[in-house]
């Protein structure tokens, strides 16, 4: 967990506003969720890994003296992502929300990491989810709408890989892997492009899967580069219906695409989460082997609180990865409108000071007030470096020098 210093928080805030424009102008509604979920909720939910790295909270007052087992001191946790929670949302709420729900959602989510760099125990996640559509459209509005919002953010080189766990099922069924062990096959297949095909087959076999499955799976996954190149190998096993949604999915997105950003299927995309029915996704910048975006869809989540299943797929941008992209790029925040700070004397009226300080914020500009230093020099020097892009130092008698930092445009010349 970080501290954050203002020049990062106003990137981030900056960051923040223009992936919520994209967002609302595609139509989706920003909602919040609570920070704290039933614990019994967050390790029911299929979270794969993540369930192991839920900070949990301790029962309160005789609950916690009375409990006598480790396991029954606590019934809350933190929430390790935002899908969770907002399934338990609409399951309470979907008599008075939209239908089908769009939702955004931005917030800080905790997981009990190692410590590492660029991995944080509290970190900020953003969503995009689509309830209550069952066709292929929706991932293909989520994928153009993250791409634009990325795109908007000044990240161009944006790879979207695409696959689909009902194709990863029928791949591990063919290579001769138990198909009800299959979720423990998908957390070690997750891990090859940080480990590598060696280490997936040794955690493959030491989990107790056949060594025999182990090497067909990585041999196949190794060959297959197309979609049609995998039908071919799969033939029957697969209904027709899910090559159908991957082709449209590919061609429509491809086309929308027009250059600005590319689409490969990839068969051995996973994602970790052990709710995903369908289509997955990432999003991967430039040459990095990490993702900075990815979901999928997750049908049957819903249905386990109301009964009838819901459809239900999401989109979520990894922020954390993406500030540091645009840190290391050398981003700066946006200006909200010029910046302007009144050096004072601080034995004069404060009256004036205020005046001034008010008619130039309903101008828009963000106006500091500072009482004059013993240093005056120092204290320019100083307010220059933070942006400031006018400086009016106000003297005991009223008046006022105004001072303008070396480079400043002719534009800002007016008080």
């Amino acid at each position: 967990m970080r501290d954050l210093l203002p020049d990062e928080v106003a990137l981030r805030d900056g960051a923040m506003a223009q992936i919520l424009a994209v967002y609302r102008r595609h139509g989706f509604l920003r909602i919040e969720t609570p920070a704290v979920e039933s614990l019994r909720l967050l390790l029911r939910s299929d979270g794969g890994e993540n369930e192991k790295l839920i900070y949990k909270i301790l029962k309160r007052g005789e609950k916690l003296a009375t409990a006598d087992r480790p396991e029954d001191m606590a019934d809350l946790g933190l929430r390790f992502d935002l899908t969770v929670p907002l399934v338990r949302y609409y399951a309470h709420n979907h008599a008075r929300l939209p239908q089908p729900l769009k939702a955004i959602q931005i917030g800080p989510v905790w997981r009990a990491e190692r410590p590492q760099q660029g991995r944080y125990r509290q970190f900020t996640q953003c969503d995009i989810d689509v309830l209550g559509v069952a066709s292929e459209v929706a991932e293909i509005e989520l994928i153009l709408a993250t791409t634009e919002a990325l795109a908007a953010l000044g990240l161009k080189d944006l790879t979207v890989r695409l696959n689909d766990r009902r194709l990863l099922s029928a791949i591990v069924a063919h290579c001769g892997f138990d198909p009800a062990r299959a979720g423990s096959v998908f957390i070690a297949l997750d891990k090859l492009d940080k480990i590598g095909r060696d280490a997936v087959a040794t955690e493959l076999r030491e989990t107790g899967h056949p060594a025999e499955a182990a090497s067909r799976l990585l041999e196949l996954l190794g060959a297959v580069a197309t979609p049609a190149a995998l039908r071919g190998l799969l033939g029957r096993g697969v209904d027709e219906s899910v090559w159908r949604s991957l082709e449209r999915i590919l061609e429509t997105v491809t086309t929308q695409a027009a250059g600005r950003f590319r689409l490969a299927f990839d068969a051995t995309l996973v994602r970790g989460m052990g709710y995903y029915t369908g289509p997955i996704f990432e999003i991967q910048y430039g040459d990095a082997t990490s993702s900075i975006a990815g979901g999928g869809r997750y049908d049957r989540m819903v249905g386990k609180f109301i009964g009838r299943d819901v459809p239900a797929t999401g989109f979520s941008i990894g922020f954390e990865r993406v500030i540091g992209i645009l840190m290391e790029r050398g981003a700066v925040p946006e200006s909200e409108g010029a910046r302007v700070a009144l050096v004072f004397d601080d034995t004069m009226e404060l009256g004036p000071v205020l005046s001034l300080a008010r008619d130039l914020r309903e101008q828009g500009r963000q106006v500091v007030l500072e009482a004059r230093g013993k240093r005056l020099g120092k204290q320019l020097q100083d307010l220059e470096a933070r942006g400031f892009r006018r400086i009016a130092v106000m003297g005991a008698d009223g008046t006022i020098e105004w001072r303008e930092p070396r480079g400043a445009g002719a534009g800002e010349t007016g008080a």
